[in-house]
C-alpha cells in the first residue's frame, strides 16, 4: 500500500488540533511536496526526515514521488515536531512498518540528521488536547516523557531515535545506541546544552531563598503584601529608592500557597510552549514570577510574534506576580496593554492567520518613585523636581489602570530604629501560614464556583451573593457619592475588606475593615 497516516498536533497559542498526517508514495517524477500550510521550519522537514530514515538504516523512496499532507489544511501548522509523524508516515506507505500501527496514537518531536528524537517546546498542551480528543497514546521525545505524563488519562513512550520507535512499531528488540546518543536527552551532539526547552532565569530561581524577614521596618508595606497574597488583590507600592519596595515584591511568591494541580498544569502548560520549564522538574507546582525591564516591548510583555505567537510576561506570570519595577519609565502603550488582561484574565493576540489565546490570570505589583529624582518624600525638602515635572511623571500612570489596582501604598525610607531592632519581624513561614489560612476560608465561601480567590470575585456577584449591612459598606458609598470612587473601585474595597476579614478570622467584615481597605487606596489622589 503507498499510502499511510499518522497523528500529530497542531498548537495555537496553548490551545492544540489534531492533525493527519498523510503519506503517499506513488509513480512520478522524483519529487517531496508537503502540503496544508506548513511554515518555514516544518517545510524544511524534508531534508532533516530523509537524512533521519537513511541514517537510521531504513529506506527512502528517492525515485518515488512523495506527496505528505498535513489535515486540516486550513489550520497554520509551525515548527518541527511534525518531523516524526512524516517520517513514521512515509516509512508505513512503503510498508517498513505495519500500517495502521500508528493509528491510535500521537507522534510528536523533531528529528536529528542523525535520526535521533530531539526534544521540542509545547508537549504537555499537545498531548492534553490529543487526550480530549480521543486519542489517549503518545509518543514523544524521551526528554519531554515526563511532561507528557503530567496528562491525566495519557499512555505516554519516550524514544530517543527514530530506529527506537521503528523497533517497537516491528514488534522487535529496539536497538542499542551509541553513548553520545543514549546519554542525557537534553544535551547536543557536541556535548552543550540544547536549545530546548529554554532554562529560567537564574534571578527566577533565586527567590526561593529570599525571606520576608529580611525587610527590616515597613510594617505597612509587609501587611499591604499580606493582604495582596491572600486575596490575589494588585499592589502598587510609591516611595524613594533604597524604601524596600523591591524586595517587599520579591518576596510575594513565597507568600502564595502551592499551586493547585489545575494551575499548575495551566502553568505549565504555558511555559512549555515558551520553552522555560525547569530542566529535571517538568511540572511547575509554585507561583511564577516575572519582572520585564522597564524597556520591554508591548509584545515582550503580552505574547507576540509575526509568525510564531509566543506568550509574553504576562503569561508566563500566569497564577503568579508580574512585577513592573520603575512602573512609570514604562512605554505608556506597554502599561495600557494590561488592561484588558487584569479584567479578563486573559490575553488575545490577533493575527492574519489566526487569532492566540494566552490565560494571563496574574498578580500585578507595581513600584514607582514619587517623582523623576525619588525624593518627594515628606516634606520633599531634598526634591529637586518642579510640581508639573512630578504630575507628568505619575501621570504615566493611567487612571484606568490605577482603578484597577486594590492596594495603593506611600512608603517612607525605614527609620534608624527599624535599622536595628529586627526581632518583631515575621518570616516568611509565618505570614504563608496566615495567607494558606485565610485562602482556605475564603476556598470554603467560593466553593461551587469558578473563582478562587476575592480578586475574582465580579462586583455584582459580590454584592448579590455576599451583601454586607448598609453600616459596613457605607463609607465606600460615600466616597463614590463624592466622585473619589468610581463604581469599580467601590468593588475593590469591598474585596479588600473580605480579605482583610479572613485575614482575621472573621465571617463578615465590619466597618474597620472598610475603612482600612479605603487607607489602601490613598495612594490615588496623589497618582491621580
Amino acid at each position: 500500500m503507498a499510502l499511510a497516516r499518522t497523528r500529530a498536533v497542531a498548537l495555537v497559542g496553548v490551545q492544540g488540533h489534531l492533525v493527519d498526517v498523510e503519506a503517499d508514495v506513488g509513480q512520478g517524477v522524483p519529487a517531496y511536496a508537503l502540503v496544508g500550510l506548513p511554515d518555514t521550519s516544518l517545510s524544511e522537514s524534508r531534508d532533516r526526515v530523509r537524512a533521519a530514515v537513511l541514517n537510521s538504516r531504513q529506506p527512502w523512496p528517492s525515485s518515488r514521488r512523495i506527496t505528505v499532507n498535513l489535515s486540516p489544511a486550513s489550520l497554520p501548522k509551525r515548527g518541527s515536531g511534525f518531523d516524526l509523524a512524516i517520517a513514521c508516515a512515509v516509512l508505513a506507505a512503503q510498508a517498513v512498518v505495519p500500517v495502521g500501527v500508528f493509528d491510535a496514537a500521537v507522534l510528536i518531536g523533531e528529528l536529528g540528521l542523525d535520526g535521533r528524537v530531539r526534544p521540542v517546546r509545547g508537549v504537555l498542551p499537545a498531548v492534553a488536547a490529543a487526550v480530549a480528543a480521543g486519542v489517549r497514546s503518545a509518543v514523544v521525545p524521551a526528554a519531554n516523557e515526563a511532561e507528557a505524563r503530567l496528562v491525566p488519562g495519557a499512555r505516554v513512550t519516550g524514544v530517543r531515535s527514530l530506529a527506537e520507535l521503528v523497533a517497537l512499531a516491528r514488534g522487535e528488540e529496539p536497538p542499542e545506541e551509541p553513548a553520545s546518543e543514549a546519554g542525557s536527552a537534553d544535551a547536543d551532539p557536541d556535548g552543550g546544552a540544547a536549545a530546548e526547552p529554554a532554562r529560567p532565569d537564574a534571578g527566577q530561581r533565586d527567590l526561593a531563598r529570599l525571606d520576608l524577614g529580611d525587610v527590616l521596618g515597613q510594617p505597612m508595606g509587609r501587611f499591604a503584601l499580606e493582604v495582596a497574597a491572600a486575596g490575589g488583590h494588585h499592589l502598587l507600592m510609591l516611595g524613594p529608592p533604597g524604601a524596600g519596595k523591591t524586595m517587599l515584591a520579591e518576596r510575594l511568591p513565597g507568600l502564595l500557597p502551592p499551586l493547585d494541580p489545575e494551575a499548575a498544569l495551566e502553568v505549565t502548560a504555558v511555559h512549555s510552549v515558551a520553552g522555560t520549564l525547569p530542566s529535571g522538574t517538568p511540572l511547575v507546582t509554585v507561583a511564577p514570577f516575572q519582572a520585564p525591564h522597564h524597556t520591554a516591548s508591548v509584545p515582550a510583555i503580552v505574547g507576540g510574534g509575526s509568525s510564531h505567537v509566543r506568550p509574553g510576561a504576562a503569561s508566563l506570570a500566569h497564577r503568579g506576580v508580574l512585577f513592573l519595577d520603575e512602573a512609570p519609565e514604562f512605554a505608556p502603550g506597554v502599561l495600557d496593554a494590561l488592561r484588558q488582561p487584569l479584567e479578563s484574565g486573559e490575553i488575545s493576540v490577533a493575527r492574519l492567520a489566526a487569532q492566540v489565546r494566552f490565560p494571563a490570570r496574574f498578580q500585578l505589583v507595581l513600584a514607582a518613585n514619587p517623582c523623576p529624582c525619588g525624593m518627594a518624600v515628606g516634606r520633599g525638602l531634598d526634591c529637586r523636581c518642579t510640581p508639573m515635572a512630578k504630575v507628568r511623571y505619575l501621570a504615566r500612570l493611567s487612571g484606568p489602570l490605577l482603578d484597577r489596582v486594590d492596594l495603593r501604598l506611600e512608603m517612607l525610607p525605614a527609620s534608624r530604629a527599624a535599622l536595628r531592632d529586627d526581632a518583631a519581624t515575621e518570616s516568611t513561614a509565618v505570614v504563608a501560614a496566615r495567607v494558606l489560612a485565610a485562602r482556605e476560608r475564603m476556598g470554603r465561601r467560593l466553593e461551587g464556583t469558578p473563582w478562587r480567590a476575592n480578586a475574582e470575585v465580579p462586583g455584582h456577584v459580590l454584592r448579590r451573593e455576599w451583601r454586607l449591612p448598609w453600616e459596613v459598606v457605607a463609607p465606600a458609598e460615600s466616597q463614590l457619592d463624592r466622585g473619589v470612587l468610581t463604581a469599580r473601585g467601590v468593588d475593590r474595597v469591598l474585596r479588600v475588606a473580605w480579605t482583610l476579614a479572613d485575614l482575621a478570622g472573621r465571617g463578615l467584615p465590619d466597618a474597620g475593615d472598610v475603612a482600612l481597605a479605603l487607607e489602601y487606596r490613598g495612594v490615588e489622589r496623589r497618582a491621580a
